[in-house]
């Protein structure tokens, strides 16, 4: 069978999530059953894998599923502990005192804290704590799910301190070890690349995370409204890229994010209660009352404004249970710490699944889930709650959970079969990796361009920014040596292009949607991420398509015109903006004085 043929047929389990689950806007607990099957189908028939392999996948990815759900409940819980205990209500008022204004909260939330969770913890975990405390604030569990969703992208490639470089690109790397005997080494110095790739298509994130929620959940559906904000945005942006780049090539890749998010939040708080760039009072943008929004924005988690028995609570005690998880998750994460291997040595673990290779297995201990938890019953005692709102809490969290799992419960296994299907009988390549083949066949000196869609896809397919990069780390390096180029820079842009595929993840998507209890909606989350993913991979393959080719063809090259002229729209489009919120219109005429 050709190449071409094979990488179609890869590629029809992701046309299948398109089309129903993007396309015609089923929820994913209809449209993942249809490609899970498709993937069974494939793998038996097509690549042959024996059943037994086919069956285990699918357990694991039962069990992984398992993993996703414990960590949603764990988010949800401590939202709602937070909302019984009357915290939510001080931490929203407290906002509310930097500014009213919704774009602002949402940069600060969702960008700079988002980016020293995922720095901290990674896979997801920043849509399960930034997401639900976006919707406590009074944020539309849609619109804080995109918000979410968009910044899993340039925080992404040094989530879980460093875990997507030093295991992902790393261990995919080190199956040949022709190419170095120091990987990590080689390793340090792509995660300085991938930075710097970063710093420039990160900078037009916030503005995408304000320009998205004005044009899609505000009164007047204007993009324009969110683009008003583009001062603060882009020094939103560089008060976390700029010492995010410094960490990575002076440090390596486990802080870049962690630092680069809380130094961020530090500047920009600062700078925003001192009316640093914020919009005037009177231009402060908000969300319509509730009762005017679209059905399909609100979830099943209901916010009450609960407030604290005693009629109020101190900003640092309503902030305590946040600041104990961003405590807690370093602390469990330093690898220079021995808390690691305690929490890790407890494992949970199926081996050799149905006599395959393929081994199931769950760190409970080590699980951000248990965090979440552990800091739920203390904030029971720090808050001073009573036993019945806990009990509340509790019950609200379970029967949200619940409603997620039917989605995860197929979308896991789909993946986890595509993933696990070579070695079969027919002698082909995993589906990724034929997948890749197809199209590098077809690619030549353009692969630059093609190299980040890979990573994204991988990452879409996958859910992990890390089995993405470990997937197709060794297979980029390789293409960049066929065609001539610092191989280096290839694998930099597959961990970029890995880390903005987050941004349209079905699992990650699932999973933070049913924080919030947007379960059914996954389809209309991704047709609103596409666009800023595809922004994401294309300046970033046409960045590195220059770089690459700049010794060979000069600065005037096809990458170059591409991303400038990115640049140049992008600009155009702020001072455009800006120009009419400038225009000043005549005052009115004085009836009397024309008389």
């Amino acid at each position: 069978m050709g190449t071409g043929m094979l990488a179609f047929l890869s590629l029809l389990p992701i046309i299948v999530v398109a089309v129903f689950l993007v396309g015609m806007r089923w929820p994913a607990s209809k449209a993942m059953p249809i490609s899970y099957v498709v993937a069974v189908v494939l793998a038996l028939f097509v690549w042959k894998v024996p059943g037994a392999n086919v069956a285990a996948a699918s357990v694991n990815g039962l069990v992984v599923a398992g993993t996703l759900l414990f960590i949603i409940f764990g988010a949800i819980l401590l939202l709602n502990t937070l909302q019984e205990s009357g915290g939510i209500k001080t931490i929203r008022q407290g906002f509310t005192d930097i500014s009213g204004d919704r774009r602002i909260q949402v940069i600060i939330i969702a960008w700079l804290f988002g980016s020293f969770i995922e720095g901290s913890a990674g896979f997801g975990t920043p849509a399960a704590v930034a997401v639900p405390l976006l919707v406590g604030l009074g944020f539309p569990a849609m619109a804080a799910v995109v918000a979410g969703m968009v910044i899993q992208s340039t925080p992404v490639s040094f989530g879980a301190v460093g875990t997507p470089m030093l295991v992902g690109v790393q261990s995919g790397l080190a199956a040949d070890p022709n190419i170095t005997n120091n990987f990590l080494a080689l390793t340090t110095l792509i995660g300085g690349k991938v930075a710097i790739l970063h710093l420039i298509a990160g900078t037009l994130v916030p503005l995408f995370v304000v320009a998205l929620m004005t044009r899609y959940f505000g009164k007047n559906k204007s993009f324009s409204e969110g683009i008003k904000v583009w001062k603060f945005a882009l020094f939103a942006a560089f008060s976390m890229t700029i010492p995010y780049v410094i960490v990575a090539n002076v440090l390596g890749p486990e802080f870049p994010s962690m630092v680069g998010g809380l130094v961020g939040l530090a500047i920009v708080v600062f700078a925003a209660k001192k009316g640093f760039l914020m919009p005037p009072k009177e231009q402060e943008w908000d969300f319509e009352e509730k009762s005017k929004w679209d059905p399909d924005w609100i979830g099943s988690l209901e916010i009450k404004d609960v407030a604290h028995k005693s009629g109020s609570m101190s900003m640092v005690r309503a902030w305590s249970p946040y600041i104990l998880i961003g405590l807690f998750l370093v602390l469990t994460r330093l690898k220079a710490l021995p808390i690691v291997d305690w929490l890790q040595a407890v494992v949970l673990k199926w081996e050799n699944i149905f006599g395959s290779t393929i081994t199931a297995s769950f760190q409970p201990l080590y699980s951000p889930g248990t965090i979440f938890i552990v800091v739920s019953v203390i904030t029971f005692f720090i808050h001073g709650m009573n036993s019945s709102g806990y009990k509340r809490a509790w019950s609200q969290s379970g029967k949200t959970m619940l409603a997620a799992s039917t989605a995860l419960i197929f979308t896991v296994p789909m993946v986890q079969v595509f993933l696990n299907t070579g070695g079969g009988a027919a002698g082909f390549e995993r589906m990724p990796i034929e997948l890749a083949n197809g199209v590098a066949a077809l690619a030549g000196e353009y692969w630059p361009f093609f190299s980040t869609f890979i990573g994204g896809i991988g990452a879409f397919i996958a859910g992990s920014n890390t089995v993405s990069n470990m997937m197709f780390a060794l297979f980029q390096y390789d293409v960049g040596s066929q065609i001539g180029v610092d191989a280096t820079w290839i694998v930099a842009l597959q961990a970029v292009g890995g880390a903005a595929g987050n941004m349209i993840c079905v699992h990650n998507v699932v999973a933070a949607s049913a924080v919030v209890g947007l379960v059914g909606k996954e389809g209309a989350v991704i047709r609103k991420t596409l666009f800023p993913f595809f922004y994401y991979a294309l300046l970033s393959g046409s960045v590195g398509y220059s770089i690459v080719w700049y010794s060979q063809k000069g600065i005037f090259n096809l990458g170059s015109f591409i991303a400038v002229g990115i640049a140049v729209a992008a600009v155009y489009i702020i001072a455009t903006n800006n120009r009419r919120s400038n225009m000043i219109l005549p005052p009115p005429i004085n009836v009397k004085t024309a008389k």
